[in-house]
C-alpha cells in the first residue's frame, strides 16, 4: 500500500517531480527525456489502473474506446514534448541540426530495447503509411512476380504496392481470410496455399484493423523464409499493446505508428528492418548524407519535428515504467472481461476470434438487427462513447479498443449501453 500510494502521488503531480525537464535556456545546452517515477510497485489492482487512467485527459463526458484509430498521450509525455518545443524555438538552428543527436539516438536505443532488437535495426519514421511506402517502393520486382496481400490489409498497406509495383506488371495476390478462424493454423494454411514459385514478398498485418484479428506472423515468416520470400509487417495495431520480440517474430520488416498503442506524440513511427534484409531497402527521400550505409539513411529528412521524436522517447519511458508485462497482461484481461459480459447476450454477436493467439485488446461486436452507423451515433449522442463502425466484410459491427486507460468500470458502462441499445 505504501508503494501504491507513492506511485499514485507521483502520477497525480503530472510533470512536477516526475519528469526531468530539459533546460529552457539555450545556454544550458543539454536535454533529457527520462521519466523518473521512483520505486514502482507490482500492484495490478483495479485501483492501480484507475489511478493510471487519470494521466490520460479526455474531453469531459467522453468515453474513448477508439484507440485503434488514434491514441492519446499521457500528461508526462505531453509536457515533455511541449518542453522540447520550447527549447527548439529558443535556439532553432542548434536543436534542429546537431543539438539533439545524442537524445535522438537514445530514443532509437529505447525502441530497440522495447522490441528486443539492435539499435542498428531501428529507424525513426513518421508513421505506418510511410514505412509501407518505403518497403513497397524499394523492390526491383519484375513483371510476373507476385506479392501476397490478404483481403483484410489496411489501405495504407495495399495502396503502396498497387502504385509502386502493380503498375509495373507485378501481380498482387489477395487471399481471403476468415472472420472467425478456429485456430492460427487455419490462417497459415491460407498463406501457404497462396504461395507460388513467383512469390517474392508477403505483406501482412500483425493485427487487422477490421475485426482485431491477430495474424500468425511468426509462422508465416518461417514458412516464407523456407522459400526465400521476404515478409513485411504492418504493426500499427500491435506495437505497445502486448510484448513483441521482433527477432522472435522472424519477419524482415515491421513498421508501426507509435501514436496508437505507444501513446506517443502524433506523427512519429517505428521502422524495423532485420540487419540481413536492410540491403533491399531504398530511402523514400534523399538529402545530404544519403551515402550513410546505416539504417539512418531511411530517416534522412533534413528538417523534421524533433520534439515529437524526443516525445516518443518519453512515451517509451512511460511504457517501460508501467511495465511491458503488466500492459501485456492488462490488454488480455480487459478483452476477457469484456467478452465475459456480453457473450451470452442473444443480440450481441462477437466478430473477433476468442483465442488469445488470435486477438487481444481490440474487440468487434454486432448488435443484431441494427445498422452499425446508426448504433455508433446513438452510442455517442446518448452515452458519449466514441468507437469505430466497421461495415466492410459484412461485419456491421462496432470496434472497441481497450487501451490501458480503459478501466473495468468503463467496460461496465459500455456493456450496459450496448445492452440498452440491443433491446
Amino acid at each position: 500500500m505504501k508503494n501504491r500510494r507513492k506511485f499514485i502521488k507521483t502520477l497525480s503531480t503530472g510533470i512536477a517531480g516526475s519528469v526531468l525537464m530539459p533546460q529552457l535556456t539555450a545556454s544550458e545546452g543539454s536535454a533529457t527525456d527520462s521519466i523518473v517515477w521512483g520505486d514502482l510497485n507490482t500492484d495490478a489492482s483495479e485501483d492501480y489502473w484507475e489511478s493510471l487512467a487519470k494521466q490520460f485527459v479526455f474531453t469531459p463526458n467522453l468515453k474513448y474506446f477508439n484507440n485503434a484509430s488514434l491514441g492519446a498521450s499521457p500528461i508526462p509525455v505531453q509536457k515533455a514534448t511541449e518542453t522540447y518545443k520550447k527549447m527548439l524555438d529558443g535556439f532553432p538552428s542548434k536543436y534542429m541540426w546537431g543539438g539533439w543527436d545524442e537524445e535522438k539516438e537514445a530514443v532509437r536505443s529505447k525502441l530497440a530495447n522495447l522490441f528486443s532488437v539492435s539499435n542498428e535495426e531501428i529507424a525513426l519514421v513518421h508513421n505506418t503509411t510511410e514505412g509501407m511506402n518505403l518497403i513497397a517502393r524499394s523492390f526491383d520486382l519484375k513483371p510476373g512476380d507476385e506479392v501476397i496481400l490478404a483481403d483484410h490489409e489496411h489501405a495504407s498497406g495495399t495502396i503502396p504496392w498497387e502504385v509502386w509495383q502493380e503498375t509495373k506488371g507485378i501481380k498482387l495476390v489477395r487471399p481471403t481470410l476468415p472472420i472467425l478462424p478456429k485456430d492460427k493454423e487455419e490462417i497459415v494454411a491460407i498463406y501457404q496455399k497462396a504461395i507460388t514459385p513467383k512469390t517474392k514478398v508477403i505483406s501482412m498485418c500483425h493485427i487487422v484493423n477490421t475485426n482485431g484479428m491477430l495474424l500468425p506472423v511468426k509462422e508465416v515468416s518461417e514458412l516464407a523464409h523456407e522459400k526465400g520470400i521476404l515478409v513485411a509487417v504492418d504493426g500499427a495495431q500491435s506495437a505497445g499493446m502486448f510484448q513483441i520480440n521482433l527477432h522472435d517474430l522472424a519477419c524482415d520488416f515491421y513498421v508501426a505508428s507509435a501514436h496508437k498503442w505507444l501513446f506517443s506524440p502524433k506523427g512519429v513511427g517505428v521502422f524495423y528492418a532485420k540487419k540481413e534484409s536492410q540491403h533491399f531497402l531504398k530511402p523514400l527521400m534523399v538529402a545530404r548524407g544519403y551515402t550513410d550505409e546505416s539504417i539512418r539513411r531511411l530517416e534522412n529528412y533534413n528538417t523534421r519535428n524533433l520534439p515529437e521524436v524526443l516525445g516518443l522517447g518519453a512515451a517509451v519511458d512511460f511504457h517501460r515504467e508501467v511495465g511491458a508485462q503488466k500492459i501485456h497482461e492488462r490488454s488480455y484481461a480487459l478483452k476477457k472481461y469484456f467478452r465475459s459480459k456480453i457473450q451470452q447476450h442473444t443480440k450481441l454477436a462477437l466478430k473477433t476470434p476468442e483465442a488469445e493467439t488470435l486477438s487481444a485488446a481490440i474487440q468487434v461486436v454486432e448488435i443484431i438487427g441494427k445498422d452499425v452507423n446508426e448504433v455508433k451515433q446513438q452510442l455517442f449522442d446518448k452515452y458519449g462513447i466514441d468507437c469505430r463502425p466497421m461495415s466492410g466484410f459484412s461485419l456491421n459491427a462496432l470496434r472497441f479498443s481497450f487501451a490501458i486507460y480503459i478501466t473495468k468500470k468503463d467496460i461496465d458502462y459500455l456493456v450496459n449501453a450496448l445492452k440498452e441499445l440491443a433491446t
